[in-house]
């Protein structure tokens, strides 16, 4: 039944139907995508941005998509030259290349929430903020903050020093100051400051000189200070330094950071601005960064279907001319994904 249908029309107007009908569908793919990228523009107005710069496995990616797309072209002239042995042996190397890209797809995400660009995070750190309530000696020197690192003896600390240091803080990672009580806390070669006092650890209670005891709230905030402490951070949310690893930006302009104050336009950030920043302005671009991404990589995996699909209907169809006419019109959605990412791509570059 399905044959005689097809066959009741010209290979001309078959070929012509499929594709517009793939043109429809890029068409209404690429005014979501639109749409998209307009409301990342817009909502950066009047909002806290952070950017950060794209790891290496998204450059890898855009190369295999770009590569898969040269490889289905030849796929294409061979079908359309009734080599069908050829086209589905590039068919599916071109297969392999889409999957290649989906796996580095995954790995520049995994990139980027260890460097602390989560789905919707926060900007400032606040609760536990080092130096507020609390800071640390190493054998007698204070630990200081620069630009979202940890310094001790103006040297950043890192490796094994950096290791000491979050296992000091994680044991202070209880559920409630009553906990302590069966804790042993090891200083080792650190001394813990309260207000600049230091706490002594004594019968499971923290001990100020005066022979006060810490408070809960106080215990809470210096639980704070552990978490970040142990999630490698220190004044922000993304992880390294600013300016350096990632921006901040009001506003479209983009913010500096001197001595662990923000600086809007040369000036300290106003009172109003901070407030702002502090009470919940939640870092969006990631946010939308992760939305577009992932909804391409979806057209992507739908992609890899229709590939799969035409690969496993090569083996068995017995007109040539059919098979050219599914690979010509899926060739065109393919390309479209690749040209679609390109854009993606430089957007991201130069927007985000």
């Amino acid at each position: 039944m399905k044959k005689n249908f097809d066959d009741s029309y010209p290979k001309e107007v078959q070929a012509k139907a499929k594709r517009n009908l793939v043109w429809i569908v890029c068409v209404s793919i690429s005014m979501m995508f639109a749409g998209f990228t307009s409301a990342y523009i817009v909502s950066m107005g009047d909002s806290f941005w952070v950017k950060v710069d794209l790891p290496p496995a998204f450059f890898i990616s855009t190369a295999l998509i770009v590569l898969s797309s040269i490889v289905l072209v030849a796929a294409n002239r061979f079908a359309k030259a009734g080599n069908l042995k050829k086209a589905k042996l590039f068919i599916i190397a071109t297969l392999f290349l889409g999957i290649g890209f989906g796996i580095f797809q995954f790995l520049g995400y995994k990139d980027l929430v260890k460097s602390g660009a989560h789905w919707v995070t926060n900007v400032i750190v606040d609760d536990g903020r080092y130096g507020d309530y609390f800071e640390i000696k190493k054998d007698g020197e204070y630990l200081t903050v620069e630009n979202n690192q940890y310094y001790y003896k103006g040297k950043q600390i890192e490796g094994e020093n950096k290791k000491q240091l979050q296992e000091f803080a994680t044991q202070f990672l209880v559920p409630e100051i009553a906990d302590l009580k069966n804790k042993n806390i090891n200083y080792g070669t650190f001394t813990l400051l309260y207000k600049s006092e230091p706490l002594n650890f004594i019968n499971g209670e923290f001990i100020r000189p005066n022979g006060e005891r810490l408070e809960a709230l106080d215990f809470s905030r210096l639980k704070y200070l552990a978490q970040n402490i142990r999630d490698d951070r220190a004044d922000f949310f993304m992880k390294g330094e600013m300016g350096k690893d990632f921006q901040l930006f009001y506003n479209g302009n983009e913010l500096d950071y001197k001595e662990r104050t923000l600086m809007y336009k040369g000036e300290p950030l106003s009172a109003n601005l901070q407030n702002k920043l502090l009470r919940g302005n939640k870092d969006m671009s990631t946010a939308y960064f992760y939305v577009i991404t992932i909804l391409h990589l979806l057209h992507v995996i739908a992609g890899l279907i229709m590939l799969i699909v035409i690969s496993i209907r090569s083996y068995s169809a017995g007109n040539e001319y059919k098979m050219a006419m599914s690979l010509g019109a899926g060739s065109i959605f393919w390309h479209f994904l690749g040209a679609l990412w390109l854009y993606l791509l430089l957007f991201l570059l130069f927007i985000h």
